[in-house]
């Protein structure tokens, strides 16, 4: 599976405290116009963690149904409990998933061993992809350099990783390691080109959402060679960038989407919405950047 490009960790909207399967559509349809390679339904960005099993499901399969095969759909089935990660993932693949993301354990935080253990246990129950998620700011743990190797040797459907550390270094580190068909992504909106510098092949966005061409286009021109091109959209959206995070993801990105008009801005609790000193700054640079 090629990975190269730009993929969008969706948010999961709601109206009403519900699932809105129109909302929904039109974001996956703008993201595929957008020229956006894949979307991850029900990631950490999805608010994964306030839907329940049936609804998780449910958001996965509208995922697949549109997309209709136009581009890659990686299902979020992360879980800190491996029998969970396991069904979820078995569900995704039936659903006709093109590959699945597994964020590191979370709260239980597991030993390396441990977390070898999980993935390839989730690895051994399916045929489909599996692209391995270190995010250590949520789970209090990353994936080890070393055991990203194992995985990858002893599991040939664990094929990429999302990194979303925080760090250049981690990458170097990762692509030395790593055989040079494992694929590295950038969990990191502002970090992409610094680690399209050193190896990895694209990014798991979460500004797609809003400004999906744009990123695609960045990407695009990096990978094409055009580095100019991509610092200079990389250096227009950068306030966008960082903004997205002034507090928890998705309540910024959710709130930009509804000032386009795309969605209601409704998060689960214990998620909520922004205070007004930072829906002032948020729209500031909306509004800046012609959105």
């Amino acid at each position: 599976m090629i990975l190269a490009g730009a993929h969008t960790a969706l948010v999961t909207p709601f109206r009403d405290g519900q699932f809105d399967d129109q909302a929904f559509r039109q974001l996956i349809e703008e993201q595929i116009t957008g020229g956006i390679s894949g979307i991850i339904p029900v990631g950490t960005t999805g608010e994964s963690p306030t839907l329940d099993h049936d609804e998780h499901l449910r958001v996965v399969d509208a995922a697949v149904q549109i997309a209709n095969k136009r581009c890659l759909v990686i299902a979020g089935t992360g879980s800190n409990a491996t029998g969970e990660a396991i069904s979820l993932t078995r569900a995704a693949e039936k659903a006709g998933a093109d590959a699945a993301l597994l964020v590191a354990p979370y709260y239980n935080k597991p030993s390396q061993e441990g977390l070898y253990r999980h993935f390839k246990a989730i690895a051994e129950s399916v045929q489909m992809p599996i692209v391995l998620y270190s995010i250590p700011g949520r789970c209090g743990i990353e994936i080890a350099v070393e055991t990203t190797l194992r995985l990858s040797s002893d599991c040939k459907n664990i094929v990429a990783i999302k990194e979303a550390g925080g760090s250049v270094e981690r990458v170097n580190q990762l692509r030395h390691a790593l055989p040079a068909g494992f694929q590295i992504l950038s969990g990191d909106d502002s970090l992409t080109l610094p680690f399209l510098s050193v190896g990895a092949v694209g990014v798991i966005s979460v500004a797609s959402n809003i400004i999906p061409a744009a990123v695609a286009d960045m990407v695009r021109h990096y990978l094409s060679g055009d580095s100019a091109k991509a610092l200079e959209i990389h250096l227009k959206y950068y306030p966008l960038f960082k903004d997205l995070f002034i507090e928890p993801n998705p309540v910024p990105a959710k709130f930009a989407l509804a000032r386009l008009g795309k969605m209601s801005p409704d998060v689960r609790l214990p998620l909520c919405e922004m205070a007004p000193a930072n829906v002032q700054r948020l729209t500031e640079t909306l509004s800046r950047l012609g959105l």
